[in-house]
């Protein structure tokens, strides 16, 4: 039997265009694929009540669980990852911060939506949890073990009042203290903006909120920063759920990971409550101590007393004279609000 060229009839430079037409169809083709993947990476929200059903079920959710005789407490972290995928980390003992401690077991499952349910798998392939109706079921060979409830953890420092001496540098009404700053219809105030006052040792308390975005990844996830005298940053972004790296929410960029990843739910309004003191220099102008400080994320202490052995790239660099708060603009419609200093010195 023979079989016949489909190329046998064909002029040569048909036979040459058909693979190329070929791979300029897979090019184009890729090139969609590509550009739907940016465009998705791209999709912001911005309102809670706008956010879609996948926002309704990230967040965090606590419970009890039997282990034999004994019955222990676990918290669940659910991150919305886009179209309906689900990341989830258990905590043995409750949520980072209210008791989970980094000695204590620590689960990490997988889900897709279906029908209002989700079923989560374990990195043991094995169906570890559940949610549906706004629960979240802990399994144990398929069956129900025990029942997490979604809670809402809201800063014990949110809306705190500036304390008597204290200056305030965004209330919601003006961004007359900032340069160039710009303000949302809510009275809230946009990333990208410095103090004009400068400071050198003080106190600090600072309110955001990072956008949800849930097909983003990394860096691109609602990413900012409270830059202390425009050198030292204490790293925002949507974290929620992570590792809590040192680029991650409350990291100080390349020199310390937080102790404990404290970062909320996007579109949560969150704190830092800031101790610093500014590095020291001799007469000649040659630093003789490094800066140090304690930061409170959402009350829970994540670095304390930590020296700052350098400055972090992209503002002012390390030196003597007193400099302004700057809040890194980084192309994500990250907010601030409740803004305001106590100088242990004198603000210029």
């Amino acid at each position: 039997m023979r079989f016949s060229n489909p190329f046998l009839h064909i002029p040569s430079s048909r036979r040459l265009g058909t693979p190329l037409m070929a791979f300029s169809c897979f090019l184009a083709l890729s090139t969609v694929g590509i550009a739907a993947e940016e465009e998705k990476e791209e999709v912001i929200f911005l309102d809670p009540a706008k956010a879609g059903p996948d926002f309704a079920i990230q967040g965090e959710y606590v419970g009890e669980i039997p282990a034999g005789e004994e019955t222990h407490k676990w918290g669940a972290q659910i991150v919305a990852l886009g179209d309906g995928e689900f990341q989830l980390t258990g905590y043995q003992g409750g949520l980072p911060g209210a008791g989970w401690t980094s000695d204590r077991k620590k689960i990490h499952a997988q889900g897709k939506l279906a029908k209002n349910v989700v079923v989560f798998i374990t990195e043991d392939d094995e169906e570890g949890a559940r949610y549906e109706e706004g629960k979240l079921l802990a399994l144990d060979d398929g069956e129900v073990r025990g029942t997490l409830k979604k809670i809402e953890r809201k800063s014990p420092t949110l809306g705190a009042k500036p304390p008597e001496g204290a200056i305030v540098l965004f209330d919601g009404s003006s961004a007359n203290h900032f340069e160039e700053g710009e303000m949302t219809e809510e009275g809230l105030l946009l990333a990208g903006t410095a103090s004009k006052m400068a400071f050198g040792d003080h106190a600090l308390h600072v309110e955001f909120r990072t956008p949800f975005k849930p097909f983003a990844r990394g860096q691109a996830r609602g990413n900012s920063g409270v830059y202390l005298q425009s050198r030292y940053e204490c790293q925002v972004l949507d974290s929620f759920g992570l590792k809590g790296l040192d680029n991650e929410c409350g990291g100080i960029y390349q020199i310390q990971a937080p102790k404990v990843n404290m970062c909320l739910p996007p579109l949560s309004w969150q704190t830092y409550d800031i101790e610093f003191t500014a590095a020291r220099y001799d007469a000649k102008g040659e630093k003789t101590r490094n800066a140090r400080i304690t930061i409170k994320h959402n009350g829970t202490v994540i670095h304390d007393d930590l020296e700052l052995p350098h400055g972090t790239p992209g503002r002012l660099p390390e030196g003597p004279e007193k400099a302004p708060l700057y809040l890194q603009g980084h192309g994500n419609p990250v907010t601030y609000r409740n803004i305001w200093v106590m100088p242990h010195d004198r603000a210029e």
